[in-house]
């Protein structure tokens, strides 16, 4: 199932990207610039786990960004339409890499499973 799941996330991103250089072809600097935009949420972790963990899932979550993106759409607005599209992107292949939305307990424990050195504490039947 994990890879049924990257699989998924990969299409998505692809979608993404794809529909991002549909509206706005050669803003490569623009895509660039933002992609990494979601993970500016991490500095909240230093504060606490539970307040990096809401703005990392607030950041992070697709379908707080599908509303970003259809109310740009729909206003008519590009930088909204050019947020969420990335963000969706940026999201996206988080989670093609193992990356999921974040519990509050710890910074390894995501909705797709344990992560980095708590990846032991996954009981995946194979």
């Amino acid at each position: 199932m994990k890879y049924v799941l990257k699989l998924e996330a990969l299409g998505l991103l692809l979608l993404f990207s794809a529909l991002y250089f549909h509206f706005y072809p050669g803003s490569w600097g623009i895509y660039l610039a933002l992609f990494f935009v979601p993970d500016v949420s991490f500095i909240l972790f230093v504060i606490t786990k539970k307040l990096g963990a809401i703005a990392y899932n607030v950041c992070h979550h697709q379908g707080l960004l599908a509303i970003v993106f259809m109310v740009g759409f729909a206003i008519h607005n590009d930088l909204l339409i050019k947020i969420g599209l990335v963000f969706l992107a940026h999201s996206s292949f988080d989670r093609v890499a193992g990356y999921g939305l974040k519990y509050l307990d710890n910074f390894d424990h995501t909705h797709l499973g344990w992560i980095g050195k708590s990846k032991h504490l996954n009981k995946e039947k194979h």
